[in-house]
């Protein structure tokens, strides 16, 4: 068992019908650890207090010293398609510059951080190694560790709190997965904080750490998110379906991006793969530019039934079978790997593996991570001892 001294400020849990009070809604902590300091933001459009109020203008107007936001995937606003470029610029209702963690620049450089003292991480996750959110914290960590830096987490639930999938293989290391984590990682953002520093990955043993714990929250209680955490997660179904159906991104089946029902829908033009119809069009605020775009794709419509309890290869192994060319099923580059962090996964489908099969494949490594989550727990969870 690692052992670390960390700042965790947590209140008194009150876990019967309690409200839910995130690490940005405890105002007077921030203020607190935020004096005299020169502080850089980590947020976007999931940035705000219980009041609705963005974290920024919060800070802003409470006279907190901010220099800079760093704006990850989706941008400081949370409008930018999967993959598409975020600019630089200037906030223009706070005057605070705003720089791109995505792109080239995912690492906050030595002269980004020069007239910073603090780094303050918001960002909602969704519980998925391959959503990029986690992956911008764990290299602004380097960078803080690197440069001297404080590093704060303000914490929120997971949405999606279940531990499960696949636990990656870092030789398929890349932007959707940085660390050896299962694809249904079961931690909060803070929980995460402390498991990088506390197995150093990144070389991050030695940063200063401060968390902002959640209160009225424990791990297996739901969470409902009330602004979508990117733009083509819209709903809780998507946020619950989305870990199961990111996969079909290496494949060429679309998941209903050009649809105002994204992850929650999936299909091709292939009409041996079900009965329900949908065209992918441009949609302004969802994807400008989604896979089959104006074709008729013929799949399965996901927005009704019971929601899942944790990672599904279902949906995968069933449109593989049911596709008619099945040679092209999946994409030519290794973007399938990269987001399933398993190099087999593919070849196990195509050799009709069941999932029940590709499952106990991967139990050994899942239950050894199984044990390491324990160790960095912040709220009480029986369900995996």
């Amino acid at each position: 068992m690692k052992r670390f001294i960390i700042f965790i400020f947590l209140l008194p849990f009150v876990f019967a019908n309690a409200k839910i009070k995130c690490g940005a809604d405890k105002i007077d902590c921030i203020i607190e650890i935020t004096k005299n300091k020169r502080v850089a933001l980590i947020v976007n459009q999931t940035s705000v207090t219980e009041c609705g109020t963005h974290l920024v203008d919060t800070l802003k107007a409470r006279g907190i010293d901010i220099k800079t936001i760093f704006a990850p995937e989706h941008g400081f606003r949370g409008n930018a398609d999967a993959g598409e470029s975020v600019k630089d610029g200037i906030d223009t209702r706070s005057g605070v510059k705003i720089v791109s963690l995505y792109g080239k620049n995912k690492k906050p450089s030595a002269e980004q951080l020069s007239d910073i003292d603090m780094i303050i991480f918001d960002i909602q996750d969704v519980g998925a190694r391959f959503y990029t959110y986690i992956s911008t914290m764990y290299y602004a960590m380097q960078s803080a560790a690197e440069h001297g830096k404080e590093f704060v987490v303000l914490d929120r639930p997971n949405p999606n709190d279940f531990v499960d999938g696949a636990v990656m293989d870092m030789n398929l290391k890349s932007f959707v997965g940085t660390l050896p984590l299962p694809i249904m990682h079961g931690l909060t953002v803070a929980e995460l904080a402390l498991m990088i520093k506390g197995e150093n990955w990144g070389e991050c043993k030695d940063i200063d750490l401060k968390v902002i714990a959640v209160e009225g929250w424990k791990h297996g209680d739901s969470y409902e998110l009330k602004i979508k955490p990117s733009p083509n997660l819209p709903n809780g179904r998507s946020i619950n379906l989305y870990p199961s159906l990111c996969l079909f991104e290496g494949t060429k089946i679309s998941v209903g991006r050009g649809t105002y029902y994204p992850f929650q829908m999936i299909g091709a033009p292939d009409k041996n793969l079900g009965d329900f119809t949908f065209t992918p069009t441009p949609l302004e605020g969802y994807d400008k530019n989604p896979l089959h775009k104006g074709e008729l794709c013929y799949g399965i419509n996901l927005r009704e039934g019971k929601e899942l309890q944790g990672f599904s290869l279902k949906y995968l192994i069933d449109m593989y079978n049911n596709y008619s060319n099945k040679e092209s099923f999946f994409n030519s580059n290794n973007f399938f790997e990269k987001l399933s962090g398993d190099a087999q996964l593919r070849s196990d489908i195509i050799n009709g593996k069941t999932e029940e099969e590709i499952k106990a494949r991967w139990k050994t490594q899942l239950d050894i991570y199984k044990k390491l989550r324990l160790i960095y727990l912040i709220y009480p969870d029986n369900r995996y001892l």
